[in-house]
């Protein structure tokens, strides 16, 4: 008799709440419509629905550049627009635009894929899913292809 795999999801709440652009085809609400179809079909009833914590800049560090990762915790849309010497080396032009909460927004998709990726490392579950992780584009000192954290390497 196979045994029933330990699925672990993490979900948090508040990452629809983040908005690239109105016309930039990156849509975070998109992972919260993800969620209330699971929701909707009673996946959820199957699996560990977990919050995830938000990475730090320290574990984000791991990974990027201290100076992309302080850009991050600061910039805005008005700070890109004031200091455009900046936004041109850290940000990729319309695929990573400067909007309000880039950092939070950040910290929730790798916040989820490091404590899913401990999970399974643990042996606490069998499959992990964190509809707001993989964003895998990102290099060491840049967004790239709509990424701003490399949440895989961390």
């Amino acid at each position: 008799m196979a045994t029933r795999k330990r699925i672990a999801y993490y979900y948090d709440e508040e990452v629809g709440n983040y908005n690239y652009g109105y016309m930039h085809p990156m849509k975070p609400f998109r992972m919260r419509m993800a969620h209330s179809l699971v929701s909707a079909y009673g996946l959820d009833k199957h699996m560990d629905v977990i919050r995830p914590p938000r990475a730090t800049a320290q574990e984000m560090k791991m990974f990027h550049s201290n100076d992309y990762v302080e850009f991050l915790q600061r910039v805005t849309p008005e700070l890109a627009e004031l200091e455009p010497e900046h936004a041109s080396v850290y940000l990729s032009g319309e695929d990573c635009p400067a909007f309000d909460g880039v950092f939070e927004f950040s910290s929730i998709s790798a916040g989820g894929s490091i404590a899913g990726a401990k999970r399974i490392n643990h042996g606490e579950s069998d499959i992990v899913i964190n509809w707001s992780g993989g964003l895998h584009h990102a290099k060491k000192s840049a967004a790239s292809g709509f990424c701003f954290i490399l949440d895989c390497a961390m």
